[in-house]
């Protein structure tokens, strides 16, 4: 079961460059969590019990309005950590998160966390580094959320899904959605009601063919020039 610790953790970038004695001491304090889909690790507010790391599944971290109204800010999958920041500053955690499908993680509070990175610098540093980076990811979330419109959102998210996995053919670019409409609606920051009423706009206009999760994209030219346009 050791052995299966180390693996997980050698595939994660704070800790890829241990050593083989630092990786088992650091094991030694690692205990292994199981989470159902839909399940929540942690609520928004909640105090910092620890870090998390993903074995398997993917995690999704989200944030709620007082409507009701979720904003999905990352979706963590094998290999990545999450709730670096609260391990260190003191606070609570900063948004909530939850199993996006079954799901395997790694635990390590933040005492021996704490412990660890004193002990190592070189940790110490990787979790600025990657605390950096969601950072800036977020500071995007907020400039999308801005400055574009629902429509621009979701015709990103079509193009992002038909240049990663789309299938060309006579009639278009095939692909799938791989998300519901409502969760769709949590990672664009609006309502499922609106993305489904712009999948129908873009349909009648000619750029989609929508088919429940299935889209052909009939104008993948078309539909950059719209990502762009001011509308």
């Amino acid at each position: 079961m050791a052995e299966d610790v180390e693996i997980v953790l050698r595939k994660t970038p704070l800790f890829a460059s241990l050593t083989e004695t630092e990786m088992r001491a650091l094991a030694a304090r690692v205990s292994k969590r199981h989470f159902q889909r839909g399940e929540l690790l942690f609520g928004e507010g909640d105090p910092c019990t620890g870090l998390f790391l993903v074995a398997s599944g993917k995690i999704r971290i989200f944030k709620m309005s007082a409507a009701g109204r979720e904003q999905v800010l990352a979706v963590e999958g094998p290999g990545s950590s999450f709730a670096e920041l609260p391990v260190f500053d003191g606070g609570n955690y900063p948004a909530a998160a939850s199993a996006l499908e079954d799901a395997k993680v790694l635990f390590i509070s933040r005492k021996d966390f704490q412990n660890f990175c004193r002990e190592h610098p070189d940790v110490a540093l990787k979790v600025i580094a990657v605390v950096g980076s969601r950072l800036r990811r977020l500071v995007g979330i907020i400039e999308e959320l801005s400055f574009t419109t629902v429509r621009q959102r979701l015709i990103a998210v079509v193009l992002r899904l038909a240049e990663a996995g789309g299938r060309p053919s006579k009639e278009g670019v095939h692909l799938e959605l791989t998300m519901s409409h409502q969760d769709l609606a949590a990672e664009l920051g609006t309502v499922r009601e609106l993305v489904s009423r712009n999948l129908s706009r873009l349909q009648a206009e000619g750029f989609l063919e929508v088919d429940g999760r299935k889209i052909v994209v009939k104008d993948l030219v078309g539909l950059k020039n719209e990502q762009n346009s001011s509308e």
